[in-house]
């Protein structure tokens, strides 16, 4: 893979597994217009070529991302700045490959709301997570009033939302909000082991699961739950994917997808 040409997110590809790793450590790396576009850029990279099949988000240093750069954005955007048209996020990581957040310190704002979407958040111990929008005046966005919910309760993310206080590492994952909780030094190697073996399964069928997850995750109604899945069941009946798969296994032999 190139070598990173970015200025605010490092790029790397370990086997099959790209890591993003968000890189303004100085400060915390607190959100940029300019990081935003890198990391869809970055994305969009991984989801284009076939050598990659799973995604790793992480921070640089200390932080993950300690919410939205003060001055960058909020106060640019008093003072009238035109900023630039920002791509739509939720749709990017429901139509990507999958995506794993790998929480290392501070998750704040827009910094916390970023990953709601994604497949899995894995975070280490000293991880920190405040839905932080009313202490700034501001209202929760990038749908994680639906997200949050989704993944943790009406009363908790009310909690969450109206008090924007701090949680430790221990506290959002005993919440729900944390898939995995590891100790600060397992907390990447954890996150490529998980991005591996998901990445080892047939990319179509990967991006296929996805699109049910978002379709379904919500649907109230049956019928249309079930026609989406024999839809994408058909289209997996048909594929060379579960041709691959059937042959492997009468063989005794591993599956071959690439």
């Amino acid at each position: 893979m190139a070598e990173n040409t970015y200025e605010q997110i490092l790029f790397d590809v370990q086997g099959r597994v790209a890591v993003l790793t968000l890189n303004r450590p100085n400060r915390l790396n607190a959100w940029t217009a300019v990081m935003n576009a890198e990391l869809i850029h970055a994305i969009e990279r991984c989801n284009a070529d076939a050598g990659v099949g799973a995604i790793v988000v992480t921070g640089a240093g200390r932080g993950f991302c300690a919410g939205a750069d003060i001055r960058d954005s909020f106060k640019a955007r008093m003072e009238g700045e035109e900023r630039s048209p920002v791509r739509d996020w939720i749709r990017l990581v429901r139509e990507s490959k999958p995506l794993i957040a790998a929480v290392n310190g501070a998750s704040v704002g827009i910094g916390a709301t970023m990953i709601l979407p994604m497949d899995l958040i894995i975070a280490s111990e000293s991880a920190k997570f405040a839905m932080a929008f009313v202490k700034m005046g501001l209202t929760p966005e990038l749908a994680s009033s639906h997200f949050l919910v989704q993944r943790i309760g009406f009363g908790r993310a009310s909690e969450m939302c109206l008090s924007g206080r701090l949680y430790t590492g221990a506290e959002a994952h005993g919440l729900g909000l944390v898939d995995r909780l590891t100790t600060p030094e397992a907390l990447m190697d954890t996150a490529l082991e998980l991005a591996a073996d998901i990445a080892a399964n047939p990319a179509p069928q990967l991006r296929w699961i996805k699109a049910l997850l978002t379709e379904n995750g919500s649907e109230t109604d049956i019928a249309t739950v079930q026609r989406r899945e024999g839809e994408a069941l058909q289209r997996a009946y048909v594929s060379a994917e579960h041709k691959e798969a059937v042959d492997a296994f009468l063989a005794k032999r591993p599956p071959n997808f690439a």
